[in-house]
């Protein structure tokens, strides 16, 4: 069965399956690596620490985003013209798109080292936690290319057709930082630098593996050095593409430093611990999201092209539902084990617990609620509705977001900081609902056009 037939035949339940396990898989895997340094430098370095790579966070954002810009850009070119059969422009993408990598990754690390200290304190280190982040973002900053690299690049071996092999490199990076974190910060001593270092050697070994994987013939794609020379329309074509995710991350980034701030305003260094903690649980609740979001994408968006609209909302309901089964699951799990969970990054401080604790339970309130809205942005993308798309995701993360970070800690202090992020997904649902509903309902139409 080829791809056409298997994704306009084949049971929507089974196809779901089949494209998001892998996804969910790497999405897991990628963000393991900050949150396994979270674990290890909360419990064998202090809680001051923990706060160190919180900080240091929104710049590894802005680093992912950069991979992103270039790997989601160039990965749909590649498609595009893999699937019209030029090869050799599908290879002068490749090329191209590797230089754009190395170019953006030495640009970050060499501005990032040179305006290290006001970068941190922009993004709201205190003078105690300065130290922790200086320590482990300069070590960082040194790999940047490694992990655009092995990210971005990866992002093209999932557009040949080789989704296991993208998987599989992820794998070996994650596995590799969980086993010279303990190594490095406990045998060896060498505390927030020893988890830097096991970040960026595992990013270095996950960048080889995808570097392999192009030199080594095993893609279908050649790399040629006469395609390292930027061509500005392919350069153009790239960051176009990659432009819409790219914003996403830098927002992200946003307000990230900007929760950071008012983490330490209304409660001090070790309220953005506790965040450092809730938000790694974050990541992993909604990394399978994102997961099932790249699983039904190509399945709605064939579907809705090949005009079989009964199939496209049972993909769009069965992608809501899966979400949702791991949202809820997980607002039980925080709800049960809010102080344990907390813990797992520090055992011996009971404030950051506490804090942590009761920051969980307000943080996740609403987080039933999200895996609906995420997927259904995620349609009108799928859809060829990328305005749509863009609205309803900034409206979760930024249009109401900001507001609520900047109001409600005036009225309710810190607590107030936990319940912009709830109050956000709230009002955001309110409005993905009425775009979805409006959108069932046009799909019923005009599915029940194409039968007569």
């Amino acid at each position: 069965m080829d791809r056409a037939q298997l994704l306009g035949e084949e049971k929507i339940g089974k196809l779901l399956l089949k494209f998001s396990i892998p996804a969910i898989v790497g999405m897991i895997v990628n963000a393991l690596y900050n949150i396994v340094d979270r674990i290890f430098i909360g419990n064998f370095v202090d809680s001051l620490g923990l706060a160190g790579v919180t900080i240091a966070f929104p710049i590894m954002i802005i680093i992912m985003a950069f991979g992103m810009l270039v790997g989601i850009g160039g990965t749909s070119l590649i498609s595009i013209r893999l699937g019209e059969g030029k090869k050799e422009e599908a290879e002068l993408i490749l090329g191209n798109a590797m230089v754009l990598l190395v170019i953006f990754s030495a640009s970050i690390s060499i501005l990032g080292l040179v305006f290290l200290d006001p970068l941190l304190k922009l993004f709201g280190a205190s003078p105690q936690v300065l130290p922790y982040s200086r320590e482990y973002l300069s070590i960082i900053l040194f790999g940047a290319v490694f992990q655009t690299i092995g990210f971005g690049m990866n992002n093209f071996i999932r557009a040949e057709g080789n989704p296991r092999r993208a998987m599989s490199t992820m794998l070996i990076g994650a596995i590799l930082n969980t086993i010279l974190d303990p190594i490095f910060i406990i045998v060896f001593n060498m505390g927030i630098k020893g988890a830097a270092l096991a970040t960026i050697i595992s990013q270095a070994v996950s960048a080889a593996w995808v570097l392999s994987y192009f030199f080594r013939n095993k893609s279908s794609l050649e790399v040629k050095k006469e395609n390292w020379k930027l061509n500005l329309s392919t350069v153009k074509g790239i960051l176009a593409i990659g432009s819409a995710p790219f914003a996403m991350q830098v927002a992200a980034s946003g307000i990230t430093t900007l929760l950071n701030h008012s983490l330490k305003t209304y409660g001090g260094d070790l309220a953005i611990s506790a965040y450092g903690a809730i938000n790694s649980f974050s990541t992993i609740l909604l990394m399978p999201i994102f997961g099932i979001n790249q699983g039904s994408q190509p399945i709605i968006g064939f579907n809705y092209g090949a005009k079989k609209y009964d199939r496209v909302k049972k993909a769009l309901m069965l992608a809501i539902m899966a979400a949702t089964s791991f949202t809820i699951i997980g607002f039980i799990v925080t709800r049960l084990f809010p102080a344990q969970l907390v813990a797992l990054f520090n055992s011996k401080d009971k404030e950051l617990i506490s804090i942590g604790a009761n920051g969980m339970k307000i943080f996740f309130t609403m987080l039933p609620i999200i895996g609906f809205q995420i997927v259904s942005s995620n349609y009108f993308q799928a859809t060829g509705k990328p305005k749509q798309s863009m609205l309803l995701s900034l409206s979760r993360q930024v249009l109401m977001l900001i507001p609520a970070i900047l109001i409600l800690p005036r009225f309710f202090g810190l607590n107030g900081v936990w319940m912009a992020g709830p109050t956000a997904d709230f009002f955001s649902f309110l409005l993905t609902s009425t775009f979805i509903i409006l959108e069932l309902k046009r799909l019923q139409t005009m599915h029940d056009e194409s039968q007569v």
